[in-house]
């Protein structure tokens, strides 16, 4: 037994460490990203499965002038976080008995190439090979059936062998999410209930259907441009099933962690087989470093939206953060939150722009075109900042500097003038266009 003293002294340290927590400073920190228009969302901090920081910020609906603000029980896309209730799903059906973690894919979708070598472990862990489902445009926006995704995933060529390597894959999760009604006999959405939501205590967590509604208390995704919140496209819920189709709370997410954690929805050898790190993937988890910390649990994104869980476990903390809008990256706000969490030197971005005078700006206004094309935009000035109009829109975005010739609008634009060449090149990505000013 330990002698009285050191009882004592543990205790009061474990109480000074619970009550050092810069509240303060993590409220100015996410003040200054609502107020900097950098990110919107509700951030949940728990120790030993009890909260001890919650804070919401920004708007879950934009209508016009009319701004819905978000609260704690706005809910969010959690887009690829649900890979992780998926696996906590199938999991729990190998200790069931239901499945074998070497059970083949061809028991279930024998249309896949390679389904006869592919297995449910390896459809965990993202070393499947199989081809992905891309649900881009018109087609990811539109209510689909399970036979309409399995059929497109059965459309694509293997990426690789079964088990060569590690390629991230959400085909493989749309199907998991299949194999959980199949062998357990239950929609998904009945199966989340019965073995996740009920048990952990989760009462804003759910299958999404349709599409982001507002009426059901979700937030609808934003892009920042310029100089105001645009709303963003997401895929309908159907197309992004069990690989990203789950609405939550970083409350209930939160929650959700502590209980795989707590071992209350599967039993250790499972949670061994999440934490397990291979190449980079654990089944239905990953780790994250932070402050020579490992953290485990999972990210997710989806065009505007998403979520980041992680789960220390000698500390038995939990962060969640949930997000309708991500202009300041997600990983950057996480990692600020743990530094003020540890009390780590950390000082808050003040976000301010790259002044640029107006005699410059001026060389950069103008009518440019990409050579061959005939669509036009034009590049105006107000006051201190350019604006990009292309032909057809009546408003300007405007656009921010970085540099003297460089600006950004959005997540992904950036325009890099040359004057003396007469060049505007919009960057998208891997993207480039080249246009041309016009001096008719």
């Amino acid at each position: 037994m330990k002698p009285l003293i050191t009882i004592l002294t543990l205790a009061m340290l474990a109480s000074a460490n619970a009550q050092s927590l810069n509240k303060a400073k993590l409220d100015e920190f996410l003040d200054r990203l609502a107020e900097k228009n950098k990110g919107m969302g509700s951030l949940t901090l728990a120790k030993e499965g009890n909260v001890i920081y919650s804070r919401s910020f920004g708007y879950a609906q934009i209508d016009g002038s009319e701004k819905k603000p978000v609260t704690a029980a706005t809910r969010f896309r959690i887009a690829s976080i649900t890979k992780t209730f998926t696996a906590v799903m199938i999991l729990q059906l190998v200790e069931d008995g239901k499945l074998s973690l070497t059970d083949t894919l061809d028991k279930f979708f024998p249309q896949i190439p390679n389904a006869a070598r592919i297995t449910i472990a390896q459809l965990l862990l993202h070393r499947s090979g199989m081809p992905e489902m891309q649900p881009d445009g018109v087609w990811g926006k539109q209510h689909r059936t399970k036979d309409e995704i399995v059929a497109r995933i059965a459309q694509g060529r293997p990426n690789f062998e079964p088990d060569a390597k590690s390629l991230y894959n959400n085909a493989g999760y749309h199907l998991l999410g299949y194999i959980v009604e199949t062998a357990g006999g239950k929609p998904y959405q009945q199966a989340l209930k019965e073995r996740i939501t009920a048990k952990a205590g989760l009462a804003d967590t759910y299958l999404g259907e349709g599409n982001t509604n507002p009426a059901r208390g979700e937030a609808l995704a934003y892009m920042y441009f310029g100089d105001r919140w645009i709303e963003a496209s997401e895929p309908d819920f159907s197309v992004v099933a069990g690989a990203g189709a789950i609405v939550s709370t970083a409350t209930d997410l939160a929650k959700f962690i502590q209980a795989v954690f707590d071992r209350k929805l599967v039993s250790s050898d499972s949670l061994t087989l999440m934490t397990t790190m291979r190449d980079g993937e654990g089944m239905g988890m990953v780790a994250f470093s932070f402050a020579g910390k490992t953290l485990y649990g999972n990210t997710g994104g989806s065009a505007s939206t998403g979520a980041w869980l992680s789960y220390l476990p000698e500390e038995k903390l939990a962060l969640a953060y949930t997000t309708n809008a991500k202009p300041y990256p997600v990983k950057d706000i996480v990692a600020g939150v743990f530094d003020i969490y540890w009390n780590r030197p950390y000082r808050i971005p003040d976000f301010e722009t790259f002044k640029v005078s107006a005699e410059i700006l001026d060389r950069y206004a103008g009518v440019y075109s990409v050579p061959g094309a005939a669509n036009r935009v034009n590049i105006t000035r107000t006051g201190a900042t350019l604006y990009f109009q292309p032909g057809n829109e009546k408003a300007g975005v405007a656009l921010e500097a970085t540099a003297e010739n460089k600006f950004k609008t959005g997540p992904v634009l950036v325009f890099e003038f040359n004057a003396e060449k007469g060049e505007m090149i919009l960057y998208r990505g891997d993207q480039k266009i080249v246009f041309k000013k016009q001096y008719e």
